[in-house]
């Protein structure tokens, strides 16, 4: 897919969710030299959202206040579930203009699109609304994030089938999980004539430090390519993809990505069966499949980490390092709830885009956990 201006958008786009961190505040000067390295090597794609703390912010200072606004393509999004009425979600979108200072958004998405929300989008009028901001102009590609099955991604593109893009969670190891059903919702956007948008495409980090049974199957055949290089450069080898979105977090992660993907080779045939056995071993894989996306933990009464605590937790489900695990464990707890003080709300279970049953895991959690740090 071209954008606006007529030029292909490279397949790497820089997701700006997980910003490095200076103390409690955005590190703005690395993030400044991430952004110069990205443009200097000829990306221009970036991704934020109204509810990336901070982000929208982040990046006028590193980009917009620091480019030529024809120089990159900006993306964001409008979250209506935290929107308490129409007027509220439609703000969201002048908020973000302001934050921003872009003028205008180059892709705009409706953001997290699930079972227990979308209804929401058409009660606040929320597509006629980026239409509205289409046709002025402040919008030149609209779009949708969506995190449920093919079966209501169908129905979503039949109910709005001018959208110019969807944006999917793909990545080798969710590509037949049932509960993200990545290949099933690819097949459908592209069934449709939807371009795709791809994010989580290493899985919120995980896939960046697989198990170790994957690690030797990578490094026996590429030990010069990263782990990261195998999940991004399998996403971007499907066809209808406009970009994918990798949330670097530091200017290594950015050095890492540009490296293989300046001068992007797809997956030949023998790295693609190589996928196909990291993805068989997955299959066997009892780890919690948690993104560290966070939207759990807004709003959680008992304030409790959970995606801190799970990635504790799959230390000992992955490899059996069943002390780190516990010592990383009393470090991510040890001012905030513990896992044993979950009070069973599912409010996180509600906002998850995985479908995790995560006060069940955090029940597990604290069995494990919390006993083997008493004995």
């Amino acid at each position: 897919m071209s954008d606006y201006f007529g030029k292909e958008v490279p397949k790497l786009g820089f997701g700006l969710m997980r910003l490095p961190k200076k103390g409690l505040h955005t590190d703005i000067e690395q993030v400044k030299h991430m952004v110069d390295l990205f443009m200097e090597t000829g990306f221009t794609y970036f991704d934020t959202a109204y509810v990336y703390l901070g982000s929208e912010a982040a990046i006028k200072k590193a980009l917009v206040d620091r480019y030529p606004r024809e120089t990159y393509t900006l993306a964001t999004k409008l979250n209506a579930m935290l929107a308490p009425s129409e007027k509220s979600a439609k703000n969201q979108f002048y908020t973000s203009l302001e934050r921003t200072g872009a003028q205008f958004f180059d892709y705009y998405l409706l953001h997290a699109l699930m079972k227990n929300n979308y209804a929401k989008y058409d009660k606040f009028h929320l597509w006629d609304f980026a239409e509205e901001q289409k046709s002025k102009g402040l919008i030149k590609h609209l779009g949708f994030s969506f995190h449920a099955g093919p079966k209501l991604l169908d129905q979503i593109l039949k109910e709005h089938p001018d959208v110019d893009f969807v944006q999917l969670q793909i990545n080798y190891a969710d590509w037949e999980n049932p509960s993200v059903t990545a290949r099933a919702n690819y097949e459908v956007a592209r069934e449709h004539g939807k371009s795709i948008v791809v994010m989580e495409p290493v899985k919120g980090g995980n896939l960046a430090d697989p198990p170790e049974d994957i690690k030797k199957l990578f490094k026996e055949y590429r030990p010069d390519m990263s782990y990261a290089s195998w999940a991004i450069r399998f996403v971007a080898s499907l066809d209808g993809i406009i970009t994918v979105l990798s949330g670097m977090s530091n200017t290594e992660q950015m050095e890492d990505n540009l490296s293989y993907m300046k001068a992007f080779q797809p997956l030949n045939e023998e790295e693609q069966k190589i996928i196909q056995k990291a993805q068989r071993i997955l299959g066997k894989s009892s780890t919690i499949p948690c993104t560290a996306c966070h939207y759990c933990t807004e709003g959680c009464p008992q304030n409790i980490p959970i995606p801190e605590i799970f990635l504790a937790m799959n230390k000992q489900l992955g490899n059996g390092q069943m002390a780190e695990a516990v010592s990383d464990y009393q470090k991510v707890t040890d001012s905030v709830g513990k896992a044993s003080d979950c009070i069973n709300c599912k409010q996180c279970e509600r906002a998850c885009p995985q479908h995790i049953e995560i006060t069940d895991c955090l029940g597990k959690c604290a069995e494990t956990l919390e006993k083997e740090g008493k004995d």
